[in-house]
């Protein structure tokens, strides 16, 4: 870093909205095509909107006014002061505008030293003395602030470059870019409209706070759940944070904890404080010596939020000397005994909303025209006075009257005042009341059973298989706020949405696990057990259980024979017995085990006629798959690790209605029947079974077709059939032939791992197929006559590829070579075939050019600059682009002399987007 006396900004929380997070200032000919390229790409990796001039600048615009306006409207500006900086005085002019941003709009400055000495910068001397020299030559009037800006900008903390993980460019720029997401991070306010009351909270849980007093202090947030303790916390957290060495925000812990143990966090507050990205931590004892060990000396903010136990806070922040001085530790809890025991400083009850608040806060959630509602007031006042200031309460409600008329909303709210005042989380019941009820089972199973699961193909399959409709289900869920879809794709619902679930199960007999609909702890699961096995359990219609498999439950099999209801299970531990002969009802619709050390699931012929979902994992034991004609309605049956079995029952390929197949990691998997009659199916995956493929005979469905190896261990051939996987299954090249592979629908096909020299397409009839995954098939040599529909292409570590047969004659909207590392050098030559004829293209990509030469990068360049002077390969509505990867090339300087002549060649073109990757 260099030397400097002032900070590059001031820590304050920003009132003014910016249009760009980073404005970078740079000499073109030092740096554009080089070190500022670089940084471009890595902050604009980062989603940081970033602005270049060769880049952001709108064509037509002229460029000294968009300049400025561009400095004015960036939150951060990057100076990039190379040796002929100076020479510019566009470069000076944008300077000096900088730093009057700086003084007037409190923008934050970041200089950065590229092999040149902050001194230089700061006195003038060497080149940037030369220079000066010119300018005063030219008697330019803007000398003496040119000086001054320099002056004040190389005082500006910042980097030099040469003192940088000791000259590393790619590891310089990871720390600037690291440094800027974490500034932007402290500096961004937390969008939200709906945070009514929160400025005066939070300057009231300051005051408690007290920074800047010295000490460490723990600040507990307590109060009922919904009332904004997280909220609270976070736009705190959010403010302050800069003002500390480290910060970490531990979000979740109660649920966290849970599923993944105290470790997790441990190590997430250790590496967000010491900013180390791997730090292990394989024990909650070693966490706890580390965390005191190595941040009892740092100045640190620290948030735990949802601590339900006290065992979280003794083993994430035990004690107030585990941190440096002045550090703050904010807990938020519904439970004050936890703040009690571990001996706060303070304990901030969550103050809800005052009646104007909650008034404020309900009409952002009213219909759009609620002024000319009449008596709308009035009867808001009565939800207000209903809600007792929760926050959540309010926006539940709001969403489940915003399209009510009158005397719908007059109907609401006279059953509400029927309810007696009781917990929150019965009030929050009349949104669940207005679901049907076929939403109302749906909404109780996600609650119970999928909160924080990834909203995926096997837990829609499981939900539409009890009749659920999830598909639109779900949407009417999300719309009446019950549940939400998080960013990545998980169920996710407030605490106390899900309570109220909870609350709704059990009904009048809390105590009673045998009387309720669902039941999904493990202590229930005992309980029951425990219980006559002869009782009646008519109640119960699903059930998931985990415990160790080594301890296996003894009473549980003959106990589901009386749940007459029961539609699914999911049971994840061992069993003592298997399944009697009177299991189970008849309305079982899916059966999902994993562990059980059972050598069959039950004895002979089982009539389970609604059953649709069967998945079986790691049954050790298993040797035989169950009879499956007592199963006509299966749908999917999934397999996997079941290291005993040698043969699936033949009355698999009676099953009409089987959409889904999968056999994975079973060793010892060597007979199976034909599946001739399996019409419907769509998805197949035989992955990891190598014995499936030996010598035997297989059903063509008209006659019998003889083998010296058995081609395919299950008979796929239908037209349905969309996906299949054969990975890792000891595939040779006579085990392909064209009197099995009448694949008409084939759109998906990975032959991943398999011990393939030549693939040849030409005796295949699968004319749909989009995707192909032949990577680690190392003795892979040809590749040839694909498909013409095919789309993507993943040959990853095919080290002996040499040919990809004829591909110059696809006519392609998108073509994707993904992944084509560690393979033979011919590669770029052959794609050069296929650009050479290429005419339709829109999207080219080519990811993870690994050990490949300048000459290839040659050939493939040479290719696309021929095509571009055609003008054929690039209509103006069209866009390409080419992703290399410059570190993973062989000879970077002859790279570097190519990716020169390469841009010039396609300056002319608008839509062309070329990035050389680091």
């Amino acid at each position: 870093m260099a030397s400097s006396s002032s900070s590059p900004f001031t820590p304050a929380f920003p009132t003014r909205l910016w249009n760009y997070d980073v404005f970078v200032s740079f000499r073109g000919e030092d740096t554009r095509q080089t070190f500022v390229d670089h940084l471009y790409t890595a902050l604009k990796r980062q989603g940081i909107y970033t602005y270049k001039d060769d880049v952001t600048l709108p064509r037509g615009e002229m460029i000294d006014p968009a300049i400025k306006k561009a400095i004015g409207e960036s939150q951060i500006a990057v100076i990039v002061f190379s040796k002929n900086y100076a020479d510019s005085p566009w470069c000076l002019d944008e300077l000096s505008h900088i730093m009057e941003c700086r003084d007037m709009r409190k923008q934050i400055v970041l200089p950065i030293f590229y092999n040149v000495d902050p001194s230089e910068v700061r006195k003038q001397k060497r080149k940037y003395g030369e220079a000066f020299a010119r300018h005063e030559l030219a008697s330019s009037k803007n000398v003496q602030s040119w000086r001054k800006a320099l002056a004040d900008a190389s005082n500006i903390s910042g980097w030099e470059l040469k003192h940088i993980a000791n000259g590393h460019e790619s590891k310089a720029i990871a720390e600037i870019v690291d440094t800027i997401s974490r500034m932007l991070h402290r500096l961004t306010p937390r969008a939200n409209e709906n945070l009514i009351g929160i400025e005066a909270r939070m300057q009231d849980l300051k005051s408690k706070l007290d920074i800047g007093s010295g000490g460490v202090r723990m600040i507990g947030i307590w109060g009922v759940g919904g009332g904004g303790k997280t909220t609270l916390a976070s736009s705190v957290y959010s403010e302050i944070s800069s003002k500390f060495e480290g910060c970490c925000h531990v979000e979740n812990i109660r649920q966290k904890s849970m599923k993944n143990g105290l470790e997790i966090l441990q190590e997430k507050i250790l590496s967000c404080v010491l900013k180390q990205k791997e730090i292990e931590v394989n024990s909650v004892e070693e966490g706890r010596c580390l965390i005191h060990n190595r941040l009892r000396c740092k100045n640190v903010l620290l948030v735990l939020d949802d601590v339900d136990h006290l065992d979280h806070l003794q083993a994430l922040a035990g004690s107030h000397n585990w941190f440096g001085e002045g550090s703050r530790i904010i807990i938020t809890t519904r439970d004050v005994h936890l703040l009690n025991a571990q001996k706060v400083d303070v304990v901030h009850e969550i103050r809800l909303l005052n009646n104007d608040e909650a008034i404020e806060l309900f009409y952002k959630h009213a219909p759009p025209n609620y002024k000319a509602i009449e008596d709308f007031k009035l009867l808001s006042k009565d939800v207000v006075s209903y809600a007792g200031g929760l926050p959540l309460a309010l926006k539940v409600l709001g969403c489940f009257l915003c399209d009510k008329d009158i005397n719908e909303w007059r109907s609401a709210l006279a059953r509400l005042k029927e309810i007696p005042e009781i917990d929150i989380v019965e009030k929050l019941k009349i949104s669940y009341d207005g679901l049907k009820m076929v939403e109302k089972k749906l909404f109780l199973d996600i609650a119970c059973f999928f909160r924080g699961q990834y909203n995926n193909e096997g837990i829609m399959a499981m939900l539409d298989a009890c009749g659920f409709h999830p598909v639109i289900g779900i949407k009417v869920l999300v719309q009446k706020a019950l549940i939400t879809i998080s960013p990545y794709g998980r169920f996710d619902m407030h605490d106390l949405v899900q309570e109220m679930a909870y609350y709704i199960v059990r009904g009048k007999h809390p105590k009673n696990p045998e009387k309720h609909s669902r039941v999904w702890k493990k202590e229930d699961v005992l309980k029951m057990c425990a219980m006559d096995a002869t009782m009646e359990l008519d109640m119960i219609e699903a059930i998931r259980f985990e415990c160790n498999r080594y301890d296996p439950v003894e009473l549980f099999p003959p106990l589901v024979a009386n749940m007459k209801n029961l539609r699914w299970i999911d049971w994840r531990g061992d069993l003592a017995s298997p399944f009697p002969t009177n299991f189970p009802p008849r309305e079982l619709c899916c059966l999902k085990l994993d562990g059980i050390s059972q050598k069959q699931l039950w004895q002979g012929y089982k009539n389970l006629p609604n059953l649709k979902i069967l998945e079986l994992c790691g049954l050790d034991k298993l040797i035989m798959t169950p009879d499956f004609d007592g199963l006509p309605s299966l749908e999917r049956f999934k397999l996997t690790e079941s290291s005993n079995l040698e043969e699936i029952h033949p009355s698999i390929g009676r099953l009409e209605n089987l959409v889904f197949l999968s056999v994975e990691n079973c060793d010892r998997l060597k007979m199976s029947p034909p599946i001739t009659r399996v019409k419907k199916l769509e998805t197949l995956t035989c992955s990891w079974c190598p014995k499936l493929f030996m010598f035997s005979d297989i059903h063509s469905g008209r006659e019998l077709v003889s083998f010296k190896r058995k081609p395919l261990g299950l008979r796929f051939l239908h037209i349905g059939l969309k996906k299949l996987d054969l990975s890792y299954c000891n595939l040779r090249d006579e085990d392909i032939g064209c009197e099995i592979w009448d694949l008409s629908n084939l759109q998906r096909l990975n032959l991943r791992g398999n011990n393939l020299s030549r693939l040849d397409f030409s005796h295949l009839r699968i004319p749909r197929l989009k995707w192909l995954d032949i990577s680690y098939c190392e003795g892979l040599v040809e590749l040839s006559e694909l498909p013409s529909s095919i789309a993507i292409l993943i040959a990853d570590h095919c080290s002996s590829l040499e040919t990809i047969g004829d591909i110059s004659k696809y006519i392609i909207d998108s073509v994707l070579f993904q992944e084509l590392s560690n393979c033979s050098y011919g590669v770029a030559s052959l794609i050069k075939k296929f650009m050479e004829k290429q005419r339709e293209l829109q999207a080219y990509k080519v990811n993870s050019f690994s050990e490949v030469d300048s000459k290839e990068i040659e050939i493939l360049m040479e290719s696309f600059m021929m095509e571009s002077k055609s003008k054929e390969l690039l209509p103006s509505s069209n866009q390409a682009r080419i992703y290399f990867q410059k570190h993973m090339c062989k000879k970077r300087t002859d790279l570097v002399c190519e990716e020169n002549r390469f841009l010039k060649s396609f300056v002319e073109y608008e839509s062309f987007e070329i990035n050389f990757l680091n």
